[in-house]
């Protein structure tokens, strides 16, 4: 709520240029007490949870809609809600300590705040990987796939911050020619599975998960490589219901626009935290950020039991009488900031 005010104020206020959005710490930003939330629903009302991600939601549109540049620096892991406050800006600077992942769906829960417009707009299936396995993605990585805008070593951030609290002009392209002059190219590792973006699109184009699973075992008998070893284990660890949310959720996003996209967000979050189908998300948080047993006990247990009219009712309207959609707010600016390739 205090960035959400910060950023309607800055706005309005002709004396900020642009904003500058960094970690205070070692991260960038971890993301949300996801297992607060999940605390404030088991004990009280899942309205209390909703409202929550209600404020976040909002934040992001506002972000991704933004009349002033906003330079995201990510020195340090950037996961869930810190991929909303950043990947929506216009310029993304990552370093060589930065770790991105959207990491939900070992939690019971689905790559939120959004996501589902950002990743169906990466290269190929790309998305899909990275959304359904919660893959790690380090700074060249991200910049190769478009998610970062610029690849600054930690070093330079200083003289990068220095100069940028000097300018005195809103124009990207300004802002843009300053950055770069502290930026590299930098290549991937070999490990890199986006250098297999080939297998990746083969795999992760299929029409359901079982499909992505039945593919990756296919080339995992031919290939040795240790990213694709690590995809089938994360999606067999994954909760079923979440894994099904997301793939259909970043297919969606391909035809939606960001609003469309936090507005189908929220009607899945308030499902998942009315715990109508599955408590999947309350059992990840205790398995993964509570009890840390890493051991949660999914229900439904299997892909192939996850039924396809629950899942039709994830993305329907909530039915409450009392209960209203997300309202985004009217924005002069519809100059949506990212873009998977500058």
């Amino acid at each position: 709520m205090k960035l959400l005010k910060l950023f309607v104020a800055y706005e309005k206020d002709s004396d900020v240029k642009l904003l500058i959005m960094k970690g205070n710490g070692r991260a960038f930003s971890a993301g949300g007490d996801v297992a607060a939330v999940v605390q404030s629903v088991t004990q009280g009302h899942w309205t209390l949870g909703a409202e929550f991600f209600r404020n976040e939601y909002t934040l992001n549109y506002i972000i991704a809609t933004y009349s002033k540049p906003q330079v995201s620096i990510l020195d340090g892991i950037v996961m869930g809600g810190g991929a909303g406050i950043s990947i929506h800006g216009r310029f993304r600077v990552v370093t060589e300590k930065t770790v991105f992942a959207m990491p939900e769906t070992a939690l019971g829960f689905f790559p939120d705040i959004g996501a589902s417009y950002f990743l169906s707009r990466l290269p190929g299936f790309f998305g899909e990987y990275v959304g359904l396995t919660g893959a790690r993605l380090d700074g060249a990585e991200m910049l190769a796939c478009g998610l970062a805008t610029h690849f600054v070593p930690s070093m330079n951030l200083t003289y990068l911050e220095d100069l940028l609290t000097k300018v005195e002009t809103s124009d990207p392209f300004v802002i843009c020619a300053i950055i770069d002059q502290f930026s590299k190219m930098v290549p991937l590792k070999v490990s890199s599975a986006y250098n297999r973006l080939d297998i990746i699109d083969k795999c992760f184009s299929k029409e359901t998960v079982e499909d992505i699973i039945s593919a990756l075992e296919k080339e995992s008998a031919s290939m040795a490589d240790e990213w694709i070893v690590v995809a089938i284990q994360e999606l067999k660890k994954a909760s079923p219901i979440s894994l099904k949310i997301t793939l259909r959720s970043i297919r969606e996003g391909r035809l939606q626009g960001v609003d469309r996209c936090l507005m189908k967000d929220f009607r899945l979050c308030c499902h998942i935290l009315r715990f109508e189908a599955s408590k999947d998300f309350s059992e990840g948080c205790r398995a993964i950020l509570v009890d840390k047993d890493r051991n949660p006990k999914w229900e439904p247990s299997r892909l192939d039991l996850v039924d396809s009219k629950v899942l039709d009712q994830y993305f329907a309207e909530v039915d409450d009488p009392n209960w209203e959609d997300l309202k985004l707010p009217s924005r002069c600016s519809l100059d949506v900031k990212f873009v998977s390739k500058i």
